[in-house]
């Protein structure tokens, strides 16, 4: 079954469904980037290429038009523009060179239109929306018409700040410069713990309503954004455990290192080694206030700096979650053979 024809008979995918399978397509996408050697660049990455098996699990088909990557000290490859109209990197489109990063934009696409609900090219849609991506690309600075953005077949049924980081995920990943999109495997990272937070629409205490932020309300936020929102059963970790087994935990270095980035670290990567740029976290909680405050909210549009802080800070929280989760589960089976955890 293609991603892009489910049978009209069945039920929407839901949003668990939609993050699990842009997670394994990510993955195989990995796969050839990383694991292959040489690296081999799909060039044709497109929904209708992903095909899911009746547990909607994704696996990538049709590499005929699949290169080998740029190796050595070499960057791209040149070669004949070929793919798919709506799904190619603009610079592949203009200038014919091949990277990884081309992948990464078509990747984009695919995660836009999982969480749209639209296709890259539609001209049955309204004038200035037949191309997903010029549609959505001023939508993106503003965050306040990110759930204008969801898939009305969800009907409002995703996790708010799930959506925002999925978003800020495909905004990246949509970079118009090749240099300034993530890796692919910082991208399954985010996904990763994306597609793990498990979205109840029934549960009474996940709610979709956006208001006016408070000062406990982006302290519960920034809580629940580095796992520190309660203490374990022994009373380590949280916010109220004691201070000198809380600060010792792996969690309190966690954070530790969430605020390197917020001092404006970069992650230090090249071109075949990363973004390269860096991921703003600073100022988290006065960015939150100024959001708030419709006095601030032209000056935040004057600066481009403000205009790409919420996806930039989104995608690298997700990132440091995806990493603080997966140490976790493997902290949780280390313990369990040794029996520490008994």
């Amino acid at each position: 079954m293609l991603i892009s024809d489910l049978p009209p008979d069945k039920e929407p995918l839901d949003w668990n469904t939609r993050m699990k399978i842009a997670a394994g397509a990510a993955k195989g996408l990995e796969y050839l980037h990383d694991k292959a050697n040489p690296p081999v660049i799909y060039r044709d990455l497109k929904s209708s290429n992903i095909l899911l098996d009746e547990g909607y699990h994704p696996k990538l088909s049709d590499f005929g038009l699949a290169k080998l990557g740029p190796v050595g000290d070499k960057t791209h490859v040149s070669t004949r523009v070929m793919g798919t109209y709506g799904y190619c990197a603009p610079e592949y489109a203009m200038t014919g060179q091949l990277t990884l990063k081309s992948d990464v934009y078509s990747f984009g696409v695919v995660f836009l239109e999982l969480i749209t609900g639209r296709k890259a090219i539609d001209n049955t849609r309204a004038p200035g929306e037949h191309n997903l991506v010029a549609w959505a690309r001023p939508l993106f600075k503003d965050r306040r018409k990110f759930p204008k953005m969801a898939d009305p077949l969800l009907q409002g049924r995703y996790p708010m700040r799930g959506l925002y980081q999925a978003l800020a995920v495909a905004a990246m990943c949509l970079q118009e410069q090749a240099a300034t999109r993530p890796l692919i495997g910082d991208v399954v990272t985010a996904l990763t713990y994306l597609a793990s937070q498990t979205y109840d629409p029934n549960a009474v205490n996940q709610s979709n309503r956006v208001g006016p932020s408070t000062p406990r309300n982006r302290d519960d936020r920034r809580g629940m954004a580095d796992g520190l929102d309660s203490p374990d059963e022994h009373g380590r970790g949280g916010r109220n455990g004691s201070p000198s087994t809380y600060k010792n935990s792996p969690d309190y270095r966690k954070r530790d290192h969430v605020r390197e980035f917020s001092t404006g670290a970069e992650l230090g990567r090249s071109e075949t080694g990363g973004s390269g740029r860096k991921w703003g976290l600073d100022d988290s909680d006065q960015q939150d206030t100024q959001r708030d405050s419709p006095v601030s909210t032209s000056r935040a549009r004057e600066t481009p700096r403000n205009r790409d802080l919420d996806r930039e800070r989104a995608v690298a929280e997700a990132k440091v979650w995806g990493e603080n989760w997966r140490d976790k589960r493997r902290a949780n089976a280390m313990g369990s053979f040794d029996g520490t955890n008994e």
